[in-house]
């Protein structure tokens, strides 16, 4: 299901427009950070990544704000807004994306439902949000999301 060429094709658009690029991960566990790492070159334009699988890390070492994970729940469009725009500062690049959701098995009181993922897009200009409800097993939809996210980042420099 991954496609090694759409990450090929993501560094390379980010070095023609001479682009830094990094990655806060939740659900994704370091899997859009493991892609682009498997490629050689990608240190001059991938600068690094934070796996924040718990909410501690995210609050701690992202600087997510509490009272959003509070008010909005871990996985949600705010708290992957402030992943992404924390990310970039923190990381020191142009561009930070971000991955937080449910891919299972189970869902949980109050939790969002199984393949429920909220992404974002942080540059200078502004957040992409992306929200999307997946199918499938966990790895699947660990996939479709990296996946989503080199085709979203092609997309902003089409």
């Amino acid at each position: 299901m991954l496609d090694l060429a759409k990450a090929q094709k993501v560094l390379n658009l980010l070095a023609t427009y001479h682009l830094t690029l990094g990655a806060v991960e939740s659900l994704t566990g370091g899997l859009f950070s493991a892609l682009l790492t498997a490629i050689p070159g990608a240190s001059q334009v991938f600068k690094g990544s934070i796996v924040s699988y718990s909410s501690s890390v995210k609050e701690k070492t992202v600087l997510v704000e509490p009272r959003l994970i509070t008010k909005h729940g871990v996985v949600s469009q705010p708290v992957a807004n402030a992943m992404a725009l924390n990310g970039r500062k923190i990381l020191d690049v142009n561009i930070c994306v971000s991955f937080t959701g449910n891919a299972g098995p189970t869902k949980e009181i109050g939790v969002a439902p199984v393949g429920r993922v909220h992404m974002a897009i942080s540059t200078k200009k502004g957040i992409v949000e992306i929200q999307q409800d997946f199918t499938g097993g966990r790895g699947e939809i660990r996939e479709k999301c990296v996946d989503m996210m080199f085709d979203e980042l092609i997309a902003i420099f089409a």
